[in-house]
């Protein structure tokens, strides 16, 4: 980061528009599927959390609680469906038509999800997804199949922001603008389906460059402080994604502890504002930043094979 001084900073506004909403901070709340991991109430309690401090809501397809009991919970809710497709063209449409029945602002696709990847940690631990537990069948190889006509189709069915999760490179950023998508989600799964891919902040410069002002663009991976997220603000992220402080939050106090979570990003979020010398998110550009190498490399953390050093052979 690259503080200017001598600004007058005693008011900051971290309040932004996405998905057409009004939010109080550039984040919004990752579409998770398995909820139930960390929480019996799963995403009815992610979505009181977000109502009540007033971000926006991702909820996923593969969530066990259905799209009409997640958008009940409050009038207040900014609540975006996320798709993967696991029927034909007609039940693609069918959740389509669903999302505009509801009422709601955006539709998001996920687009990095063409077959499920091989999660070592997840099979050292034993550990499968309650909504893989129950069995895809043959509905997996819809998602293989989804390709820019099913994009086509979906933006000419829903009239409201369409918005890709999951795109990696300026190449596909282009493509999806001449597609009439409004939204550019930068992600690559939490690092979790194809090996060896750039980090979403490596990415993030060039998909910016390319879409410029014909599309907003969103980024996750990773973000955890307020720190993290001007970093993304500054190299032209409009929102924040977060799924693993969510996780984490969710898991430690259910609605109660994502709320708390996103106070803590708040205060943080505004003093890294404050100390950069900007009032205004609109006011952070990439002066504000450099490029730096880490101090140091933990191979148990970042290496190909991280669980070997947990073994005993």
């Amino acid at each position: 980061l690259r503080p200017r001084v001598l600004n007058d900073v005693s008011q900051i506004d971290l309040s932004t528009s996405l998905f057409g909403c009004d939010t109080r901070l550039p984040v919004f709340l990752c579409p998770v599927g398995g909820l139930e991991s960390f929480d019996a109430d799963g995403a009815v309690s992610v979505a009181q959390a977000a109502s009540q401090f007033g971000v926006p809501m991702m909820l996923s397809s593969v969530s066990r609680w259905p799209l009409r009991e997640v958008s009940a919970t409050s009038e207040d809710l900014n609540l975006v469906f996320q798709l993967y497709a696991r029927t034909d063209a007609t039940g693609v449409d069918a959740a389509v038509d669903q999302a505009i029945e509801h009422g709601l602002p955006a539709f998001c696709v996920t687009v990095d999800s063409a077959v499920y990847s091989r999660r070592e940690r997840d099979i050292v631990a034993r550990f499968v997804k309650p909504w893989r537990a129950e069995g895809e069948g043959e509905a997996a190889r819809y998602q293989a199949a989804l390709n820019w006509h099913d994009i086509s189709r979906i933006r000419t069915r829903f009239d409201g922001p369409l918005v890709l999760k999951g795109v990696g490179t300026a190449e596909d950023a282009r493509i999806a603008v001449d597609h009439g998508v409004d939204t550019i989600y930068v992600s690559n799964h939490g690092g979790r389906q194809l090996d060896h891919v750039a980090g979403s902040l490596a990415v993030l410069p060039e998909v910016v460059s390319e879409v410029g002002s014909d599309a907003s663009v969103l980024v996750d991976g990773g973000f955890c402080r307020g720190t993290d997220i001007v970093k993304a603000i500054a190299l032209g992220a409009d929102g924040v994604g977060l799924g693993r402080m969510m996780c984490l939050a969710l898991a430690a106090d259910g609605a109660d502890g994502v709320v708390r979570m996103l106070e803590i990003l708040e205060q943080e979020l505004a003093i890294a504002m404050a100390l950069l010398g900007v009032c205004r998110l609109s006011d952070v550009n990439e002066s504000y930043v450099a490029s730096a190498q880490p101090l140091d490399f933990d191979h148990a953390l970042h290496g190909a094979f991280p669980l070997l050093g947990d073994m005993k052979i």
